[in-house]
């Protein structure tokens, strides 16, 4: 099963999510916004994704230009940063078969359907 993890107010969160459905796969959708994820979940999907947890923060995000910005973070403070401002986190997500990106472009999605 395909794990999409979306804000439906973004436009490419959306054109992920239009991808995923036309697949056909089963998926299901995380809203990471109303249903913040931990710490320990943050670990896991950058760990799927095999990234630095700077490389999915939104760095054009107010909360981050105004709160972190310009400041020596460790992962574990940048993890935290996510965990409590969801907003910063890159979407979409897509996660399936333990492989995972970031579908920025929405094509990205295709190298894990």
């Amino acid at each position: 099963m395909i794990k999409i993890y979306h804000n439906n107010r973004c436009r490419k969160s959306r054109e992920g999510l239009q991808i995923v459905q036309e697949s056909g796969i089963d998926f299901e959708i995380v809203d990471y916004i109303s249903n913040p994820l931990t710490a320990t979940e943050l670990k896991e999907v950058i760990a799927i994704l095999n990234i630095a947890p700077i490389d999915l923060i939104r760095k054009n995000e107010a909360v981050w230009k105004s709160d972190y910005k310009n400041k020596a973070l460790s992962d574990q403070d940048l993890i935290a940063a996510m965990a409590a401002h969801p907003k910063l986190i890159e979407r979409p997500i897509i996660i399936h078969k333990n492989k995972g990106v970031i579908g920025r472009p929405k094509e990205r999605i295709l190298e894990v359907l």
